[in-house]
């Protein structure tokens, strides 16, 4: 039998941090999702998103000179049908964005101290609105 945490989730982590990408894919991988690739700029994750058809794309809010909830409207638009989910990250609190969070074309928001495979699978099966925002 094959319950959902077991299906492998293919995956694109989008951050301007070389070191968190490192990490976050590292940890991802460990719990059972496969990385399938990272980006560190809007243009780049846009190409790797068309390219590689992840299922879920993670990216960070405050993304260097870019805006993350821009790129999500940006992978969301090039993507309808809700493919890939869009999941935003940040090390800054989910209340400091509750607004744009709420607006944007997402899944939801994971803190990244909380960033988890189970946490992106549970967003994945309860998209929006489940944090109370």
């Amino acid at each position: 039998m094959c319950e959902p945490a077991e299906v492998p989730l293919r995956c694109l982590i989008v951050d301007d941090s070389a070191y968190f990408l490192e990490a976050a894919a590292d940890l991802l991988q460990r719990e059972g999702l496969t990385v399938a690739g990272v980006a560190s700029a809007g243009a780049e994750a846009l190409r790797q998103a068309a390219e590689l058809r992840p299922d879920v794309v993670l990216v960070d809010i405050m993304l260097g000179h870019e805006s993350g909830i821009e790129l999500a409207r940006q992978l969301a638009a090039a993507n309808p049908g809700g493919r890939p989910a869009i999941i935003l990250i940040s090390t800054h609190a989910e209340a400091d964005f509750a607004d744009l969070i709420q607006k944007a074309p997402v899944a939801g928001f994971v803190p990244k101290p909380e960033l988890s495979g189970s946490a992106i699978r549970r967003l994945i099966r309860n998209p929006p609105l489940a944090s109370g925002l």
